[in-house]
């Protein structure tokens, strides 16, 4: 429910702002967004004790900007009681520039260390592939293999040595 009322003050954004102006309502979305992470400002985001402006001030205090328009936003999702609804509207906001600019984020795990040619390989392979710019970050974790993730198409690309090792069981058990 949530992420559909974010959808819907994203749609309104993407409306009435520019490309430089979405880019920098972003960026400062980001940064409310890493205020969340923290519970004292979730409990007065949270708290009907604490006024409605005063949220709208501390709100404010936290990014540095004269851009009236990211203001008046704020101000509007604080008046509608949304406020906490910004990390989803970050999300939101996220996924609606990456489909206007044809640019998506992903990420690579793999249980060894891959190198920046082959993760460029990747990057125009899946490209190509999806007609779109594709930008992949190398993860090493203990995945054993390699697993591509394409979040924002819905996309996830793997290959894992005991997959392999138990389809090849398998096949030969068959064969006998």
């Amino acid at each position: 429910m949530s992420g559909a009322i974010a959808k819907k003050y994203v749609n309104a954004l993407m409306s009435g702002c520019t490309d430089g102006e979405l880019t920098e309502v972003y960026g400062l979305l980001v940064q409310l967004v890493e205020a969340f992470k923290l519970e004292k400002f979730n409990n007065i985001i949270l708290s009907p004790d604490v006024t409605s402006k005063a949220k709208e001030e501390l709100v404010l205090s936290l990014v540095d900007t004269k851009n009236i328009k990211f203001q008046n936003f704020i101000k509007l999702i604080n008046s509608n009681d949304r406020l906490k609804l910004i990390p989803h509207m970050a999300k939101e906001l996220k996924y609606q520039l990456s489909l206007k600019n044809n640019t998506f984020e992903g990420s690579v795990s793999t249980s060894f260390k891959i190198s920046q040619a082959q993760v460029a390989m990747l990057e125009e392979n899946f490209s190509k592939k999806f007609n779109a710019k594709i930008n992949l970050n190398a993860n090493a974790n203990a995945y054993p293999g390699i697993k591509v993730e394409l979040d924002d198409l819905g996309v996830e690309v793997s290959f894992s040595l005991e997959r392999l090792k138990a389809q090849m069981t398998e096949h030969i058990l068959k064969a006998i």
